[in-house]
């Protein structure tokens, strides 16, 4: 009988023990941290996205050509 309420008490002494809450959250991680590669890779990202309007106004520009000499009215 001894045993029994020993085992019982520790069984809930172990669930309060567990169900207890957490010290604290884990704090938020940090930003990322500047390099020296930083403003080399803002200027690549900026050259691709001129790339990228260039492109754009090129392929306009090759339609138009096209639908001029194909007799058609450019769109």
């Amino acid at each position: 009988m001894r045993v029994l309420q020993l085992s019982t008490l520790l069984t809930f002494a172990g669930l309060l023990v567990a169900c207890s809450p957490d010290k604290s959250p884990d704090p938020p991680p940090a930003p990322p941290q500047k390099t020296v590669f930083d403003p080399l890779t803002q200027q690549m990202d900026r050259a691709r996205q001129v790339q990228g309007t260039v492109d754009t106004q090129t392929q306009d520009t090759r339609k138009a050509i096209e639908a001029a000499e194909g007799g058609e009215a450019p769109k």
